[in-house]
């Protein structure tokens, strides 16, 4: 079985959560954007302020806490490990949850110019927060090229 699992460094493992939660912070971000584009310019000026409000909140007190732990996890291990480790399977299910909770709220009747402020706080966040990933993938890359 060990075989047939894609297997990776850790450094990849934090290289794919960083690009992953910046992956999923545009593609909402992008969404939010195309909403806003319909309001008023005042209303989305307003709409993205909160968002971005929201976005410094939700990155201090919720993405960070979500990262550091991630990290603390990824970070000791040895070895080559299951490419999709770089989360947990608790994590894949939160994420599934979410997933389909964005798509009700797409489809429902709920303003999008009000959702936009959701999509903002979350999208933002997700790359202000993937930001450590990054930091400390270049900082395991510096210490490599010193041994």
């Amino acid at each position: 079985m060990s075989r047939v699992t894609p297997a990776v460094d850790k450094r990849i493992l934090i290289f794919l959560a960083g690009v992953m939660w910046i992956g999923v912070g545009i593609m909402l971000l992008f969404r939010s954007y195309t909403w806003l584009h319909d309001a008023k310019v005042y209303a989305a000026w307003a709409f993205a302020a909160i968002g971005m409000a929201a976005a410094l909140v939700i990155h201090h007190f919720g993405f960070l806490r979500i990262v550091d732990k991630n990290l603390g996890r990824i970070l000791p291990m040895q070895g080559k490990k299951c490419i999709f480790s770089f989360m947990t399977w608790k994590s894949y299910l939160l994420v599934a949850g979410m997933a389909l909770m964005g798509a009700s709220l797409r489809h429902s009747s709920f303003p999008k110019p009000y959702l936009s402020i959701l999509y903002i706080g979350i999208g933002m966040a997700l790359i202000l927060s993937s930001f450590r990933y990054l930091r400390i993938l270049v900082s395991q890359l510096r210490k490599n090229q010193g041994r």
